[in-house]
C-alpha cells in the first residue's frame, strides 16, 4: 500500500520538489486525506460523506489513521495528531504542536495568506466571525468578497478554520466540504466549548 501513498510532487513555481506522501484519517466528518512531505503539510481534503444532512454533533466522535506510509514524515504525524485531538480531545489542541505547512499559498506574501493567518491566530475554537469582520481583522475592511475567495482557496481546512467564517446575516455560507459539513463543525465546536465551560 505504501507505494500508492508516496509520490514526487512539484509545485507550480517549479522550485520545490519533494517526496509527497498521503495519510488518510477516518473521522466523524468522513475520510480526511492529508498530503505533505518532510517539510510540511501540503493540503487537507475533506470528503464530508459521513455527515448526514441532519447529523448532530453529539454523536460519539473518534478519529483514526486508516492509511499511512510505513515511514511517516514528522509534519504528517503532527497533523494527524492535531486532527485526532480536534475531534477526540479538543481541549488539547492549544497544547499540541501545529504541523508546519508547505504550500505556496501559505508561504508567499499575499492578502489571502494574511487573511488565513489572521483567521488561524484570532478566531478561536467555538467562535465565528463574519467575512466583513475577518476583512477588518486582516486590515482591509472593504475586502469581504476577497475574504470569501481566501476561504475557498484554504489548503488546510479545519486547522485553518475557514468553517468559522459565516455571513453577516448569520447564515453559514458556502464551504468546500458542503454546507452540512460546515454546520456540523460549527455545532460540534459550540457543543464542546459549552462542555469545557462547566
Amino acid at each position: 500500500m505504501a507505494s500508492t501513498l508516496d509520490q514526487k510532487a512539484t509545485f507550480k513555481d517549479g522550485k520545490t520538489e519533494c517526496e509527497k506522501m498521503y495519510v488518510v484519517l477516518s473521522s466523524p466528518v468522513g475520510r480526511i486525506e492529508i498530503s505533505g512531505c518532510e517539510t510540511g503539510v501540503h493540503e487537507i481534503k475533506l470528503q464530508g460523506n459521513a455527515v448526514s444532512q441532519n447529523g448532530t454533533a453529539e454523536a460519539l466522535v473518534s478519529c483514526e489513521v486508516c492509511e499511512a506510509p510505513d515511514e511517516m514524515a514528522e509534519p504528517m504525524k503532527q497533523c494527524a495528531a492535531w486532527l485526532q485531538a480536534y475531534f477526540c480531545e479538543p481541549w488539547m489542541i492549544k497544547k499540541i504542536q501545529m504541523p508546519p505547512f508547505h504550500h505556496p499559498l501559505l508561504e508567499k506574501a499575499s492578502f489571502t495568506r494574511e487573511v488565513l493567518w489572521t483567521l488561524l491566530r484570532d478566531v478561536n475554537f467555538g467562535e465565528a466571525v463574519s467575512y466583513k469582520q475577518l476583512a477588518d481583522l486582516a486590515g482591509n475592511s472593504k475586502a469581504a468578497r476577497a475574504v470569501g475567495g481566501a476561504m475557498r482557496s484554504n489548503p488546510v481546512p479545519i486547522i485553518i478554520p475557514c468553517h468559522r467564517v459565516i455571513c453577516s446575516s448569520g447564515q453559514t455560507g458556502n464551504y468546500s466540504g458542503g454546507s452540512h459539513l460546515k454546520e456540523w463543525l460549527l455545532s460540534y465546536e459550540k457543543l464542546q466549548k459549552e462542555k469545557l465551560a462547566y
